[in-house]
């Protein structure tokens, strides 16, 4: 089976986080065929170990792919689109894990590199908590001295060709805010009589804006008051989300949330509970791992493009809190569209790009 042939099978048959049955049952049977054995990983997911002819099996390089799909209606056309109604890989992991499947393929032929290479096509990436912590729990690597672990996600923003690198902070953390205020309404005329927890919250949500930094992004896209125009209700509701680049500014802005809503609370004689859930870690490309990367996507011959850090997450960043780790972006091509939308479908060029990189790097790291 080609990696195309693998990408468009799973394509057609797409599965939300953590119910990827079919997806990881197809993947152990593809294994098996180039002669690979498997083991399921993180509930749904699936780990192949590939050991080289030389040097200490113990030092291992992860590749990691995520497995699955969003809840997206698919608009785009193809012959092979999604057969699940309602459900599409819409972000570009059915070709993620095609790549690795096909980079396994390749190097089980061969085995000529040091050490071992361990192949990890991970569930769960689009919730939260994502696949990465059921993965950590489990101790997967145990047993490995794990020199790196290397991920890659499609960018439409770059062509086919063009490899998007960020050496150190690269993506952010994400926090999911609600706000529940407590307050005593009543008539609107009244003021006297009110313990308003409708101004309570708009300060509220005007001192977490006062929070945004080049570091730090806190945002409130819903705000519920079921009151009326001469009505204060009792309670007022808010969520919102936190972005940050550091994971110590992370930790500080949650202490300057809790410490805001005790200050307005008492300004306004009201309670303000905070609820924080806590989501993914920042990611933090290892600085060595990353400019060695570079070096090795110029030389063949790909076009390498220093990124920004951006305000979108991943749960890749497990994995950099523990081990020396690399997120790269493979450009698929602006006519790709937008991901996470109904007509996104990348360049099937750019699996052949992404391969060879993804095996290149591994051999870097295993051979030094």
């Amino acid at each position: 089976m080609t990696s195309i042939e693998f990408r468009r099978e799973l394509h057609r048959h797409p599965e939300l986080s953590f119910e990827e049955h079919a997806t990881q049952r197809f993947i152990i049977e593809s294994l098996r065929q180039i002669g690979l054995e498997s083991r399921p990983v993180a509930g749904t997911g699936v780990m192949a170990v590939i050991e080289g002819r030389r040097g200490n099996p113990r030092r291992a390089v992860v590749l990691r792919a995520d497995i699955d799909a969003l809840p997206i209606e698919e608009a785009t056309g193809v012959e092979f689109a999604s057969q699940n109604r309602g459900v599409m890989h819409a972000c570009g992991h059915d070709m993620h894990a095609a790549m690795l499947y096909g980079v396994l393929s390749s190097m089980a032929a061969d085995r000529n590199f040091e050490g071992t290479l361990i192949g990890l096509f991970q569930p769960g990436e689009e919730c939260n908590p994502g696949g990465a912590v059921k993965v950590l729990e489990e101790g997967a690597f145990d047993g490995y001295d794990v020199a790196a672990v290397i991920g890659q996600h499609v960018d439409s923003a770059l062509e086919v060709g063009e490899i998007g690198f960020c050496p150190g902070r690269f993506m952010a953390s994400n926090d999911e805010l609600r706000l529940r205020v407590y307050g005593r309404g009543g008539h609107a005329a009244w003021r006297s009589q009110l313990c308003d927890p409708v101004a309570a919250l708009c300060r509220m949500v005007v001192r977490m804006n006062e929070l945004n930094s080049a570091q730090c992004v806190v945002s409130v896209g819903r705000l519920v008051s079921e009151g009326a125009t001469n009505v204060i209700p009792d309670e007022t509701y808010a969520e919102g989300t936190m972005r940050t680049f550091d994971e110590d500014v992370r930790r500080m802005t949650w202490n300057s949330l809790y410490k805001a809503a005790e200050e307005i609370g008492g300004m306004y004689g009201v309670r303000i509970d905070v609820d924080i859930d806590r989501g993914y870690p920042c990611v933090v490309n290892d600085v060595a791992l990353c400019y060695e990367s570079m070096i090795v996507a110029a030389a063949e011959g790909f076009t390498v493009r220093e990124l920004q850090p951006r305000p979108t997450a991943e749960d890749f960043g497990y994995y950099t809190q523990r081990y020396p780790s690399l997120f790269l972006r493979l450009g698929v091509g602006s006519a790709a569209g937008r991901s996470h939308t109904s007509a996104f479908m990348p360049d099937e060029r750019a699996m052949a790009v992404g391969e060879r990189l993804m095996e290149r790097i591994a051999l870097h790291v295993l051979n030094k």
